[in-house]
């Protein structure tokens, strides 16, 4: 029942005139006299922001700020975190290629919506990053590699919160989602960045087809997550590396194997 209640509310709230006043707003001259008050609300340390506070010229451009560059190093790893976040889960993909996520079993080929490409993945691994509305929101490359395939699928969003990782229509594979996968020394993997409840904005920044780690490649608009896959026996993530502890952008996630 309340699973059911709760998908019910978020589809009366989630649709497209919803999305587009969120969006209109932050982008708003207005909005900027909320950056203050949002500052306080989510508790967020002013003291790595690359600009001075008062160069904001909206709510919108003050959450997809940028860092000053010594605060996020990136560490001497094969592949460091692309943002910062809470895990929410390190894990072994499985029979059928499956994932599973607060107790929501996922199918990769509906996450890729391409099942050929879902096979290449078979026994790997995975990590789910979660970014709160109080992280930085630009996203990284996790490793140096060429892309050799990136798009776009789904349409609306569900929240990507704990409750809606619990309680929405398969949010992770059913979200706005860009998927880009990569070729690198250790074999191929993907990173699948998946927009969040009301307005779905990845912007990509480096629309070339080379990453370097660490690179700035891309920022969301708004709470979101970032999906990370490896194929079978490439990685391993490092020991400290587990479900519900924090990471920050360039620290060490795995190396290969």
């Amino acid at each position: 029942m309340k699973k059911k209640l709760y998908q019910q509310s978020i589809e009366l709230t989630n649709g497209p005139l919803t999305s587009g006043l969120v969006k209109k707003f932050a982008e708003s001259p207005i909005s900027r006299k909320f950056v203050p008050g949002y500052i306080k609300t989510y508790k967020i340390d002013t003291n790595d922001i690359e600009n001075p506070l008062t160069s904001f010229p909206t709510l919108h451009d003050f959450f997809i700020r940028t860092l000053k560059p010594e605060s996020r190093p990136i560490a001497d790893a094969e592949i460091v975190s692309p943002v910062d976040a809470q895990i929410e889960i390190v894990g072994d993909l499985h029979e059928g290629i499956q994932f599973l996520v607060k107790g929501q079993r996922y199918s990769l080929a509906d996450l890729l919506g391409n099942k050929a490409l879902a096979d290449r993945y078979r026994g790997g691994k995975y990590i789910v990053l979660y970014l709160s509305p109080a992280d930085y929101h630009r996203i990284h490359s996790p490793a140096n590699g060429k892309i050799v395939k990136q798009y776009i699928l789904g349409k609306k969003s569900y929240p990507v919160n704990g409750w809606g990782l619990k309680f929405g229509k398969s949010p992770l594979s059913g979200n706005y989602r860009l998927i880009s996968e990569l070729e690198t020394e250790f074999g191929h993997m993907l990173s699948v960045k998946v927009g969040a409840m009301f307005v779905n904005s990845i912007r990509l920044t480096n629309l070339s087809d080379q990453w370097a780690k660490g690179e700035e490649v891309a920022y969301f608009s708004f709470g979101s997550t970032v999906v990370l896959f490896f194929e079978k026996d490439s990685i391993e993530f490092y020991g400290n590396v587990s479900a519900g502890k924090r990471i920050y952008m360039g620290e060490a996630l795995a190396y290969m194997v």
